[in-house]
């Protein structure tokens, strides 16, 4: 039967002797068991019995005279053997070793002798009785009923009944035999009895009320480890001497969905463990407990014999008989299944993103500098890539957080896939991962995976419908092992290759270089002199005139900032305003502006407006609609000719009560414009809930739009129907060419802005311009549009009779480029340029002013070739730059 022990094949023959006592001890009893107390009792009474006996010995020798001609060998045989047998009861109450052997182990045993030396007492009394006439006969059988009496003490358990019943069967027969002579020996005879009856009475009822405790404690016990087992908090097992279970607790069977015949019988050690597996380690150790018999605590294992991976801790030891022999191991055990379990989700979400599964940055951090470290503890040779995902943001914004989340798996999934066995990947939050290459430091090889990183991130994806397009960003920095490079160092280092990646048109790669410390050094400084400026008043305002495409007069002005460093010359907005933003000098920067503009657009003629680009950290100032009022109030400008322009981004934080700071602005009655409409972050839904009354067209769908085969007149087209069925005006930016202007004015914009009606003037030019503001506008420009370019900063070497000067170049077309560094170039000089390390191109110089000059490139070049191009080695030790 499960849940008991079974026997152990090689302890059959101690079996046999415990059957056989329980047997013998049962047969004598009747019904109740003979306990050992109860021997063990009586043996050391037993001179008590001994004496009643030598006394009846007595009064059978004295009622027959002491005749001596009964006396026979089978008596004195049976005299000696009962008083041998007496002695033998006797000896464990004073001997340890006897008490331990005939009381302990072999009760059975000694019962039986008990009875045995009852039986050869009697014998010798029957004998005597018979051969001393009819009164010794009765007095003989008064006497065996004496010797008998001690015996059935021990067996009897109501020794007081059984006392009665002699004393009764006793007076009987000395009142039927009539022979007063008798009454002596039973007067001696029943007190010695009765003695015997009282003490064995007390000693019985001492040891049953012990038997009872120790049976309500073990049921007591038995009911806690029930509930115990069956409360799921742990289960027992116990092993024979050879390791195979004997008994395991129903409810770990029942774990790990087993039958219990195949676990019963079994060694434990193949039960927790198989060979060879994943926990193989926990197999020896227990073998090893084992075969020491020492115990063991909390020892984690893996469960082999489980349908699904289990894993226990085992606590236990070795247990013994009472003669001090090895039996086998018992313990109790504890499922760590879910311990585990909720181990490795804490685990799981203190190292990996919860999100795609990769590494969080902590953990891909502490992957990158264990690379860094090695295995030895030495410097070791480790590269770094930084990624960013361009136009991810669009995603979120247009499709909503959950395709973006979505469209993050499938990303890391094919990161993971691209970066294979090569390195870990981890993601760094939003749209930024990082991936650690240990080993890898060759340019080239990174410049491959770095490629196909880029490549593989760009394929469409399909997110619940819809399809997506994205890029990559590539950052590299390498440690090459020689040095000892700290982790925050190179992850630096990759963030600004990554920055510079960015800066150079975004779905490229680059490695670090340390121009890029100079770039950030920079970066840094014209923080802190941008700062200083704002405090001391070294900015400026410049205006842009806004003409009416339908009149060819000026509408209005654009505001435009403007910084004319003492030592650096003209800083462009595009290299300070960033700056601004990302220092938080935007809010102090942008509220100067509003108020300068406001201030001087106050004495113009009152039909021209005046339009202030408004950052997305303004418009989520609280305090912004009070600022714009008190900025009204004091330069008396009319609210209705102020125009803020708001860029589609101050939708993206949802946090922010858009619609309740454009309640309050129309409350004040001022403008409000949508700026660069159409760059990224497009939703109609924008236009429905706020009140803007005007959409501005970026200046990226106006250039180029003239060039045959171009869409982007389509979209200018689909932008003025729009803005028309929502009564709003419209105004196309960045206008430069004859052609543009022709082309917006047939596209129906009402209103343009751009280099053709002229570039930002000060406030003294602009009120020039406003003296004739009722004359006709005439556009000035180009007739047709030149080749884009693209802004990129790069060192870049131009070699001129046999000499190599540095330059950093600004902008590039494929025909030509915009350079620094060369001081009054004469026209038509002829250089051969280093555009990158394995890259030149023949170039001549179109005109020069100051260190600033313009290449004309002898063939076109590939933009593509030129931005995965790595920068050129530029050899120090140059002569003085360049000069006429």
């Amino acid at each position: 039967m499960f849940g008991q022990k079974q026997s152990d094949p090689d302890n059959a023959e101690s079996s046999l002797i415990d059957r056989f006592n329980h047997g013998v001890v049962e047969g004598l009893s009747g019904i109740n068991p003979i306990s050992a107390a109860s021997l063990l009792g009586i043996c050391a009474l037993w001179p008590i019995v001994i004496g009643v006996r030598t006394l009846a010995l007595l009064i059978s020798a004295v009622a027959g005279g002491f005749q001596f001609a009964f006396v026979s060998v089978p008596l004195v045989i049976a005299i000696v053997v009962s008083l041998v047998i007496d002695l033998a009861i006797y000896l464990p109450s004073v001997s340890s070793r006897a008490r331990q052997q005939f009381g302990v182990r072999f009760p059975g045993l000694l019962a039986a002798i008990v009875c045995l030396s009852s039986a050869t007492y009697a014998f010798a009394l029957v004998t005597i009785a018979y051969a001393s006439g009819s009164v010794g006969v009765l007095l003989g059988l008064i006497a065996l009923l004496g010797a008998l009496l001690p015996s059935l003490t021990v067996m009897v358990p109501h020794r007081m009944l059984m006392f009665l019943a002699s004393l009764s069967t006793a007076a009987g027969a000395l009142a039927g035999s009539g022979e007063p002579q008798l009454l002596v020996g039973a007067m001696v005879f029943l007190p010695a009895m009765l003695l015997v009856a009282l003490i064995r009475s007390k000693d019985d009822r001492e040891a049953e009320a012990i038997i009872d405790q120790q049976k309500l404690n073990n049921d007591r016990a038995r009911c806690l480890l029930t509930d115990y087992e069956k409360s799921g908090r742990g289960w027992f097992w116990e092993t024979d001497r050879h390791g195979r279970i004997v008994y395991i607790s129903q409810e770990a069977i029942s774990a790990i969905e087993a039958d219990p015949e195949t676990i019963i019988g079994q060694p434990l050690s193949s039960v927790i463990c198989s060979p060879g597996s994943a926990g193989g380690g926990s197999e020896r150790t227990f073998n090893f407990h084992f075969s020491a018999r020492t115990a063991f605590s909390d020892l984690a294992v893996h469960v082999a014999k489980s349908a699904e991976e289990r894993a226990w801790s085992l606590s236990g030891g070795p247990f013994y008989n009472e003669f001090g022999q090895f039996v086998g191991f018992r313990g109790h055990g504890t499922d760590l299944t879910e311990v585990r379990r909720s181990h490795e989700a804490v685990t799981q979400l203190a190292r990996y993103d919860n999100l795609t599964g990769l590494a969080n940055r902590l953990y891909i951090k502490e992957l990158f500098e264990k690379a860094l470290i090695g295995h030895r503890g030495e410097p070791s040779p480790c590269s770094l890539f930084l990624l960013d995902l361009d136009r991810f943001k669009q995603v979120n914004d247009t499709l909503g957080h959950p395709i973006g989340d979505a469209l993050l798996k499938q990303v890391s999934e094919r990161l993971k896939r691209t970066i294979g066995e090569c390195g870990e990947v981890g993601r760094l939050g939003g749209d930024e991962f990082q991936v650690v290459l240990p080993g890898i430091i060759s340019e080239e090889r990174l410049a491959d995976i770095a490629r196909s990183v880029i490549v593989n991130l760009s394929h469409p994806y399909m997110v619940e419908g819809n399809q997506i397009v994205i890029g990559a960003s590539v950052g590299i920095a390498i440690a090459d092992g020689r040095h000892v490079s700290g982790a925050e160092t190179l992850i630096r280092n990759a963030d600004l290759a990554l920055y510079s990646a960015k800066e150079n048109g975004r779905g490229i790669w680059k490695f670090y270089s340390e121009d890029m410390h100079k770039v950030a050094h920079e970066r840094r400084a014209l923080e802190g002199e941008l700062r200083a400026a704002l405090q001391a008043g070294g900015m400026s305002v410049a205006y842009q005139p806004v003409i009416n495409v339908a009149t060819e007069t000026i509408s209005g002005f654009e505001a435009l900032a403007r910084w004319q460093h003492p030592q650096r010359g003209a800083i462009s907005p595009s290299v300070f305003v960033p700056i601004a933003e990302e220092s938080g000098l935007i809010m102090q920067l942008g509220e100067w502006v509003l108020r300068t503009a406001c201030a001087d657009a106050a004495a113009w003629p009152g039909q021209v407006r005046i339009a202030v680009n408004v950052s997305p950290m303004q418009f989520a100032d609280p305090a912004f609609p009070a600022i714009v009022l008190n900025a009204l109030a004091q330069s008396g400008l009319a609210p209705e000719r102020l125009e803020l322009e708001i860029t589609e981004s101050v939708f993206l934080d949802d946090k922010l009560d858009a619609a309740r700071i454009f309640e309050r602005l129309k409350g004040i009655g001022v403008r409000l414009a949508l700026d660069d409409f159409g760059t990224g972050y497009s939703a109609l839904g924008y236009l429905r809930t706020a009140p803007f009354d005007k959409i501005k067209i970026d200046q990226s769908f106006v250039r180029g739009a003239a060039h045959s085969g171009s869409a982007n007149s389509a979209i200018i087209r689909s932008i003025v129907s729009l803005a028309e069925a929502l009564n709003m005006e419209t105004t196309a930016e960045g206008a430069e060419t004859i052609d543009e202007l022709e082309l917006i004015r047939s596209l129906g914009c009402s209103h343009v802005q751009g280099y053709i009606y002229g570039k930002p003037v000060c406030l003294v030019e602009a009120n020039e311009r406003l003296a004739g503001v009722d004359s006709h506008v005439e556009p000035i420009g180009h007739k047709h549009s030149r080749d884009i370019r693209y802004k990129v900063l790069r060192t870049i070497g131009i070699h001129h009779d046999g000499y190599c000067y540095p330059a950093k170049i600004k902008n590039i077309s494929p025909g030509g480029a915009l350079i620094e560094g060369l001081w009054d170039v004469p026209a038509g000089t002829e250089f051969e340029v280093a555009l990158g390390a394995n890259m030149k191109v023949r170039a001549m110089a179109r005109w020069s002013v100051d260190d600033r000059t313009g290449l004309q490139f002898e063939l076109p070049i590939s933009l593509e070739k030129f931005r995965h191009s790595a920068p050129p080695q530029i050899a120090t030790g140059y002569p003085e730059l360049l000069r006429a």
